[in-house]
């Protein structure tokens, strides 16, 4: 007895689109797209959320990280590991809540 795969595995994460028809609300009734027209997609908040918080591009104080920068090429910056432990701290209480 021969087994074999006779289809093709697609990686993970990648979506191929098959056919030009689509299913319209899973009635089993196919709606075809006219040739040169788009297609709409509505995003959850969250995502919308999430393509603000990506496309914020004022999101690091460079004057500050240059204050750090210029700290650490001369050793005068210190790391206070209590202020990094509160830190920690913090931000695990607000992932439980």
């Amino acid at each position: 007895m021969k087994i074999t795969n006779t289809t093709a595995a697609t990686p993970a994460g990648v979506v191929t689109r098959t056919d030009a028809a689509r299913t319209s609300g899973g009635n089993g009734t196919e709606s075809a797209t006219p040739a040169g027209s788009s297609s709409q997609v509505d995003l959850s908040p969250a995502s919308q959320q999430l393509l603000a918080l990506q496309n914020n591009h004022n999101d690091i104080n460079t004057q500050r990280v240059q204050t750090i920068r210029d700290a650490i090429a001369s050793g005068q910056y210190t790391v206070d590991p209590s202020r990094i432990t509160d830190g920690l701290i913090a931000s695990i209480q607000e992932l439980l809540k």
